[in-house]
Formats: C-alpha cells, structure tokens, sequence
C-alpha cells in the first residue's frame, strides 16, 4: 500500500508542475487552485508513504516518477525537445526508480 501511495504521491507532482505552466504565475484561477491543490495531495500522500517506506528511497522515488513524467509531458505538451541524449536521460532516472523499488527496501 505504502508504494502504491508513493506512486499516487509521484503523479500529482507531475500535475502541479505540469500546472505551474498553466497557472501563469498563478494569475489563472482554475489552473491556480488544481495546481495548489496536487501540491498538498502530493506531499500529503509522500507523508503518508514514509511512515513505512525509508525517507531517502521513497523521496528519491517521489523525485524521480515528477521528473519523469514532467519531462515526458513536457515533450508531448509543449513540444521540448526529444533529443537522444534527453530520452536516455530519462530511461536512466526510470532505471533508478526501478533499482529503489527493487533494492527490497520496504
């Protein structure tokens, strides 16, 4: 359950700062309050996962799904580059992700 929270804690990462976009230096209400608001979901979910997950697995973890999907998302929204180098770069932190989990920790 605690990884499944992680998981959860990592996507609305991703929505809040994908939304940061969108918020226009928070001058957007809408984009503004469902930003804020995966902000708090996220932390809280990270909190939550922590109770029995180590602190420097599940935050590496928490880190890594947001710079993953934030990075994808930034391709696939606003048309980031998807140069080779960034793509494996990408592939790595999945790897690492995937190390942690599968490192037995928790």
């Amino acid at each position: 359950m605690a990884w499944t929270l992680l998981a959860l804690a990592g996507l609305f990462e991703v929505v809040w700062a994908v939304g940061l976009k969108y918020t226009e230096g928070f001058t957007r209400l809408w984009p503004s309050v469902i930003t804020l608001a995966a902000m708090a979901a996220s932390v809280i979910l990270l909190a939550l996962a922590l109770k029995h997950i180590p602190v420097g697995t599940g935050y590496a973890v928490w880190t890594g799904i947001g710079a993953v999907g934030t990075a994808v998302l930034g391709i696939i929204l606003f048309q980031e580059p998807a140069t080779a180098a960034r793509i494996a770069s990408i592939a790595l932190i999945v790897c690492g992700i995937a190390g942690l989990k599968l490192s037995g920790a928790a």
